[in-house]
């Protein structure tokens, strides 16, 4: 809406890209739109991308099933749990495909955080 404001003073993109902090490009675009459009063409559409297909129960489920650990879910060669087991865990459990940096999203959506677990060596050079 600023970028609206200083082109309704007749302000030129270049001097509302340094003002903005934004590129000359957006600026021009935003230019572009306002003129076609007036103000409403400027207004934000929301997110891109497409909606979360777990409703909100389903999400509650899918927080607790990390807290029983890998194992209680079928891998026993070690309890972490990495975004490619949590994308096969919602598969599995809810029907729904989700790619890893998609599980990786929605983890942190619901509050758990990436671990990177620490390797201890049975010998080490001190």
């Amino acid at each position: 809406m600023q970028a609206a404001e200083l082109f309704e003073q007749k302000i030129k993109p270049l001097e509302a890209a340094r003002r903005l902090r934004v590129s000359l490009k957006s600026a021009c675009q935003w230019h572009q739109l306002s003129r076609d459009g007036g103000v409403q063409a400027l207004v934000s559409r929301g997110p891109s991308g497409s909606r979360c297909r777990l409703s909100p129960c389903c999400l509650e489920k899918l927080a607790a099933y990390p807290e029983k650990g890998p194992a209680a879910h079928g891998w026993v060669e070690d309890q972490v749990w990495a975004a490619a087991r949590v994308a096969t865990l919602i598969g599995r459990k809810r029907h729904v495909s989700c790619s890893v940096s998609g599980a990786t999203r929605l983890m942190h959506r619901l509050g758990f955080s990436p671990q990177v677990p620490t390797r201890w060596f049975a010998e080490r050079d001190e």
